[in-house]
């Protein structure tokens, strides 16, 4: 993915989306804001007519035509920011159920909550989708990125920031006005903006954390059910992401409610205050922050190997957790995150316990800051910085 004329990144999810216009009429990519969908689409696709719904004018067209709009901008096309025009897709529907042929179509959109009713009404079975996150670390460093853990998570991931044009307290903080007073304006009334955006940045103290609802509602002095509403208008923007517990085939209590993470660590870290790496490694979050980062590297790794997440944590009501499990058929893996750059027993605790509760754990892993320390009989200890690989690995 280009983001000037210096910095050239190729982005991991590129052979997926390839394989998805072989297989489909239409590709849809999703993802938060300043991901990167419209330039990489349009490298992947050149000859693709390139067609902007974010422009009033064009926007009119289509609204006012869409017929005659599809007959001006004929396949193959890119169509961005289609959530701006869902009415589009039922003639599309009909457009590719005519021609029946794959590959005519590149959708991209921003806001998931409008884009999936309609695709499941009208594009059922005519496309495939696919999410685009941020760059991942294995990414930047691809593309020559050397940093050390607390900047990774200060800066953040945003593609924007390759091409050193802006800073990222900027970057986030201009990201954070304009979801809070465009984007969710658009999908909820907010009748207190203030208080939306106090939520936010209570959501950044807690990342990794149990969503406590009454706690929060009790904080920001709004009800449990418009914390849910409004967590929902989050991840339906792909501002946060949740993760749910396991709780399959294990017979004591387990704490079901889900935990928080932010799709971009550099957000949260900027809606926590902090400015400097220092900051970052002296903060009481910083082991939240590092969670929060590993969480979603395995998160991208997934994602752009063209996989569903399968993405779990385990609680119980006595307090053991681990981090995060990684679910496929009847296998599970454990993975612990620590910030610590030191191995040692006491980081492998979680995962040896949870090995031995059930035969479904394999590759039991501690995720921390360093060396890798690979092993055949005990939990393996990775790097970081080498997460997508591993993630590549596992099934």
């Amino acid at each position: 993915m280009k983001t000037d004329d210096r910095v050239l990144i190729q982005r991991e999810i590129a052979p997926h989306l390839l394989y998805l216009a072989q297989m489909y009429p239409i590709v849809t990519v999703t993802g938060p804001r300043q991901s990167g969908k419209t330039t990489l689409v349009r490298l992947l696709f050149p000859s693709f007519d390139y067609v902007n719904l974010e422009i009033p004018d064009v926007r009119a067209e289509a609204l006012s035509d869409p017929r005659g709009f599809l007959l001006r901008h004929a396949a193959p096309a890119i169509l961005d920011e289609i959530q701006h025009v869902p009415a589009l897709l039922s003639y599309l529907q009909v457009v590719v159920d005519e021609t029946g042929r794959n590959g005519m179509y590149i959708l991209t959109g921003s806001h998931q909550p409008e884009l999936q009713a309609a695709i499941t009404q009208s594009l059922a079975g005519r496309t495939g989708i696919a999410e685009l996150l941020p760059l991942s670390i294995s990414e930047w460093k691809a593309a020559g990125a050397s940093k050390g853990r607390d900047l990774w998570m200060l800066q953040g991931f945003m593609p924007r920031l390759a091409g050193n044009d802006v800073a990222p307290v900027q970057l986030y903080r201009d990201y954070f006005r304009t979801y809070v007073e465009r984007d969710a304006r658009q999908l909820i009334n907010l009748r207190n903006l203030r208080a939306f955006e106090t939520f936010v940045r209570l959501l950044a103290g807690r990342v990794g954390q149990i969503i406590n609802f009454a706690s929060l509602a009790g904080d920001i002095g709004v009800s449990a059910t418009t914390l849910r509403e409004w967590l929902s208008v989050l991840e339906a923007s792909y501002v946060v992401w949740t993760i749910t517990p396991y709780f399959r085939n294990f017979g004591k209590r387990l704490i079901k409610s889900p935990k928080i993470y932010f799709t971009e660590t550099g957000l949260a870290a900027y809606l926590l205050g902090l400015r400097t790496e220092d900051q970052v490694g002296r903060d009481p979050l910083l082991g939240n922050l590092f969670e929060n980062m590993v969480v979603m590297e395995v998160l991208k790794a997934r994602l752009n190997a063209g996989k569903d997440p399968d993405l779990y944590f385990f609680r119980d009501s006595q307090g053991f957790e681990v981090d995060l499990l990684l679910a496929s058929g009847r296998t599970l893996v454990p993975i612990e995150i620590k910030a610590a750059y030191t191995p040692g027993d006491d980081l492998s605790k979680g995962v040896r316990r949870f090995a031995a509760l059930t035969t479904e754990a394999v590759r039991p892993t501690v995720i921390y800051a360093g060396r890798d320390i690979p092993s055949q009989d005990a939990p393996s200890f990775l790097n970081f910085e080498h997460t997508a690989g591993f993630i590549r690995e596992c099934p």
